[in-house]
């Protein structure tokens, strides 16, 4: 009985990658073993950035927030002890918004708070 190789699928796989690997320096975006590792690594990278990128975010929220806050006289960790206290529900996202680019609003916010 002759071998099956399902071409298609094979094909079809190989592609896929090659197509990940669009734009990719040298060998990396046309040569299918090199393109393969070159795919898998930065589908790897991805992954763990997609989960990086939330912590540096709110990394960035709390700097603004504390950076705000300070300028009224209070800090970061009072700031949100009091808002917790008073049962204000504004995430750090929010808050940082504020912080930026509606001064009046979070000065407001953080006399309530504090």
């Amino acid at each position: 009985m002759p071998r099956s190789v399902n071409s298609v699928a094979s094909r079809k796989r190989r592609k896929k990658i090659l197509k990940s690997a669009k734009g990719y320096f040298g060998a990396r975006s046309n040569v299918y073993t090199v393109a393969k590792n070159a795919v898998e690594k930065a589908w790897s990278y991805a992954y763990r950035d997609r989960r990086n990128k939330k912590r540096a975010f709110r990394r960035l929220w709390i700097a603004r927030i504390n950076a705000g806050a300070r300028i009224h006289g209070t800090t970061y960790s009072k700031l949100i002890h009091g808002l917790s206290q008073k049962d204000i529900v504004l995430n750090r996202k929010v808050l940082a918004d504020l912080a930026m680019n509606h001064p009046d609003a979070f000065e407001a916010v953080v006399k309530e708070a504090v």
